[in-house]
């Protein structure tokens, strides 16, 4: 190992944690790698106490792999062109200008799993929806998958309304009934229409299974969808699919 010059590596751990006091620090794992001076070592730790239990996350840059698992709102930042994989997960809310620093930071990523059901502080914030129109809008130009099965309404939000972001064409979106019903029925001038009808595929779970749930017509087209109303109707060229439960490993 003496003539080792340079360690690439990638290490995800997780412990339990139940009462602890003195829980490890990014500082503390920082200073284990004091001596890899050839090395430009990253770290990040995150203590979620309502799961008990702690996350660390080393890795040496610039990244190599083509995925980034379980990015909180301590994410150090980077560039990551090889990255296509990614998933979030925080017991905090991810607010705007995370998904923007996501955005810049993975911009080649056609995968995003986002688990999180903290409601945003920013949105509960604004006096009105009227103030979206000051956010800079978040461009996903290679996103060709988005789960938010496990997600709040409030980012079902965060991706459909396009005063806040800007989805590529043909997306397969993973999503609950309800909350996209909710998100859709509520928002204003139409603004779910235009990411709406970027949509290639439409992965409903817990849908009613009523009859007039989803109408489908001899050819390629896809009818409107009643149960959504007005909000969805712009929605033609998607393939609908409800389920009970959804495999986000399935091939699209």
């Amino acid at each position: 190992m003496s003539r080792l010059n340079k360690f690439l590596f990638n290490i995800c751990s997780t412990i339990r944690i139940h009462n602890q006091i003195n829980l490890p620090s990014k500082e503390d794992i920082q200073y284990t790698f004091k001596d890899f001076q050839n090395n430009h070592i990253i770290s990040c730790v995150d203590h979620f106490f309502e799961a008990e239990r702690s996350q660390c996350h080393i890795y040496s840059y610039p990244y190599t792999l083509n995925y980034y698992e379980n990015i909180t709102n301590n994410f150090p930042g980077g560039f990551f062109k090889f990255v296509s994989v990614i998933s979030l997960f925080d017991e905090r809310p991810f607010e705007h200008e995370f998904f923007l620093r996501i955005a810049q930071s993975f911009p080649f990523m056609k995968k995003l799993t986002l688990i999180n059901m903290k409601p945003q502080y920013g949105k509960r914030n604004k006096k009105s929806e009227d103030d979206n129109q000051d956010l800079s809008i978040i461009e996903y130009l290679h996103l060709t998958m988005l789960d938010l099965i496990e997600a709040h309404e409030d980012y079902i939000e965060q991706f459909l309304i396009d005063t806040k972001t800007c989805l590529a064409n043909n997306v397969f979106l993973a999503v609950l009934y309800q909350p996209l019903r909710r998100v859709t029925e509520k928002s204003i001038k139409n603004a779910t229409r235009i990411n709406c009808e970027k949509l290639r595929l439409l992965g409903v779970q817990d849908a009613p299974s009523f009859d007039n749930v989803l109408y489908l017509r001899t050819d390629a087209t896809i009818a409107p969808m009643r149960i959504l109303k007005d909000k969805l109707d712009a929605i033609y060229d998607v393939t609908v699919m409800y389920s009970s439960t959804y495999d986000s490993n399935r091939q699209i």
